[in-house]
């Protein structure tokens, strides 16, 4: 084995009954490794990867949602995405706009300055710890976390 790999095993100093739990335990020990690694590079930008991920909704939405709508289409479903939706606000990165017929519904649409945002963290934005997967062994990476859901 390579050097620059992980070995979850040592990672963790642990064995497993079985190569299913240690593959469980795999998935749950990177995902929060990615996840640290995403709240470190947000940090500059004053938002979190959820924040990060509204954001990018609102851009491909071409045009405002609901609120239900962007929690419906989050990676990471939150209980809490009104408040990371506040935030976003405060920060004018995206507006509300009241529904004319429905005052209980708001729609939310990304702002100018929210736009300038994705933008710059575009191309900042590095996926490097995939980068030692080929095409193939993504797809197939892909596939099988498809399978498991």
């Amino acid at each position: 084995m390579k050097d620059n790999m992980g070995n979850l095993s040592e990672d963790i100093q642990s064995t497993f009954p079985n190569e299913r739990v240690k593959a469980l335990i795999n998935i749950l020990y990177t995902a929060n490794w990615i996840r640290s690694h995403q709240n470190e590079f947000f940090k500059v930008y004053g938002i979190s990867p959820q924040q990060f991920n509204i954001l990018k909704i609102l851009k491909g939405a071409k045009g405002p949602l609901k609120v239900q709508q962007i929690k419906d289409r989050m990676i990471e479903r939150s209980p809490n995405a009104t408040r990371l939706m506040d935030k976003l606000c405060a920060k004018d990165l995206i507006a509300r706009i009241p529904c004319p017929d429905d005052r209980r519904v708001v729609h939310i649409e990304i702002t100018a300055a929210g736009l300038d945002l994705l933008f710059e963290i575009k191309k900042n934005m590095s996926i490097d710890y995939v980068n030692n997967l080929t095409t193939s062994e993504a797809k197939q990476l892909s596939d099988l976390l498809d399978k498991i859901r």
